[in-house]
């Protein structure tokens, strides 16, 4: 495969996904030590997988990546790893989990399709692989109904997006493409002022006035939504059939190799994390919000967390066409070269995990390992 790369006069982007360890340390890594609870105990008498004492696995603090917050805070994923110890470290956007990956901070994570893809095209396709879905939906245009009343009315207007280059900053510069208008990907200046913000501090921003909008995740969109603002698009009515890959289950190739009975452990935890949200979805629903508290210290309040939470659905297939699609996007906005994708999915495990669950095996649309 040819080492694909990020356009090198993008610098941008690529500055971005290798944020040194201080973004680390401000997205949250390193500061979300294990809980002592017994969700999170080692079982008494279980043995080690692979001879691991550990396994690290990184999330965003995100209602789409509602199978690790759930899994983790059921104690599912450290069930299945037995005397494996499950550590967690949570994250605010793709790149700097990229980042983490790339540097064995983490060995797997969960994550969203453009950093994935960043970050295999960046490496060659030598650093990661896309092992399993997990989300689908729950991402919206929300904006202040003051000032926006229609589609057209977002010309003009400043739009928050949650980071250069991740995912919903790239479908946002598509979408405003497709309106005719121009906007340039890096400095966000054009017919539309795209403004990259934090979600942690997008929702101030709207309250204050400095942005007009936001194309961004749940819970994000919610709260903007409880500070007065209006949904003018959800992202998902662009898609054939409302489905699209919001939340992957990314693994470091060293690691896959190395270690493939605990990466199975984990597939097998995601799967059985998504069985119970989709049997249990108000359990579920508190449970996540219960792991966004313990990560964040503040738990989703219900006008939040009730329409975010209907706006998301949990999968186990990483709905690998739509990923060509969202990789095409990106190549269209300036931010990418025309990538390779052949190899970028490895879905041996997840398959194995759900035959012997009895499930349907998922596809990898073409892009798996050969």
């Amino acid at each position: 495969m040819p080492a694909n790369r990020l356009i090198s006069a993008r610098r941008g982007l690529s500055v971005l996904a290798a944020l040194p360890l201080l973004a680390l340390a401000a997205c949250g890594y390193g500061s979300d030590a294990d809980s002592d609870s017994p969700q999170q105990k080692v079982a008494a008498g279980s043995s080690k997988i692979d001879g691991l004492d550990s396994i690290k696995i990184g999330y965003f603090g995100n209602l789409t990546h509602a199978t690790a917050l759930v899994g983790r805070g059921q104690g599912i994923f450290q069930k299945e790893l037995g005397a494996t110890k499950a550590e967690y470290a949570t994250f605010n956007a793709g790149p700097s989990e990229i980042e983490a990956l790339n540097s064995g901070s983490i060995d797997i994570g969960w994550i969203g399709p453009s950093p994935a893809i960043n970050g295999y095209t960046k490496s060659g396709g030598k650093s990661l692989k896309i092992i399993g879905g997990s989300a689908s939906g729950g991402v919206k245009l929300v904006v202040n109904p003051k000032k926006i009343t229609s589609l057209k009315d977002v010309k003009g207007k400043k739009i928050a997006t949650p980071q250069l280059g991740n995912t919903q900053d790239v479908a946002f510069l598509n979408w405003i493409a497709e309106q005719g208008w121009k906007t340039d990907a890096q400095s966000g200046k054009g017919d539309v002022t795209v403004v990259r913000s934090d979600n942690k501090v997008t929702p101030d921003a709207f309250k204050a006035g400095s942005i007009d909008g936001a194309w961004v995740p749940e819970p994000t969109a919610s709260k903007l939504i409880a500070e007065g603002g209006k949904t003018l698009l959800d992202e998902s009515t662009l898609w054939p059939g409302g489905k699209f890959v919001i939340t992957n289950i990314i693994v470091s190739q060293k690691f896959l190799e190395a270690h493939p009975k605990a990466v199975e452990a984990v597939l097998k935890g995601s799967v059985e994390t998504n069985k119970w949200i989709n049997a249990h979805p108000d359990e579920a629903k508190a449970a996540a919000n219960k792991q966004l508290e313990a990560d964040s210290g503040k738990a989703l309040p219900a006008n939040v967390l009730d329409p975010a939470w209907k706006s998301i659905r949990v999968l186990d297939d990483p709905l690998a066409a739509t990923l060509g699609t969202e990789a095409a996007h990106a190549v269209k906005a300036g931010l990418l070269e025309q990538p390779d994708l052949k190899g970028i999915y490895d879905l041996t495990l997840l398959n194995k995990v759900l035959k012997a669950d009895g499930g349907s095996t998922v596809d990898d649309a073409g892009l798996g390992s050969s």
